[in-house]
C-alpha cells in the first residue's frame, strides 16, 4: 500500500462518499493506539471541525 504524507493532503478538498458535504483538510492529525493516522478536517457545511482516519479520506473522492 502507498503511504501518503498527511502534510502533502493540508489544503485539499474532499467528499465524504459520493454525496457528503464537502471538507477541506487543514492540518495532521494524530496517530491512533491502532496505528491508525488521523488528520483535521473542517466541514465547509458547518464549519465544524474534527479528526478523521487518514485511510477514509484517501477512500473519498476529491473535490475541485
Amino acid at each position: 500500500m502507498l503511504h501518503i504524507e498527511p502534510q502533502s493532503l493540508i489544503g485539499t478538498w474532499r467528499r465524504f462518499g459520493l454525496s457528503g458535504p464537502v471538507y477541506e483538510i487543514v492540518s495532521e492529525g494524530k496517530k491512533l493506539h491502532s496505528g491508525d493516522e488521523t488528520v483535521r478536517v473542517r466541514v465547509i457545511e458547518t464549519g465544524e471541525e474534527l479528526d478523521y482516519k487518514l485511510a477514509d479520506v484517501l477512500d473519498d473522492p476529491k473535490e475541485r
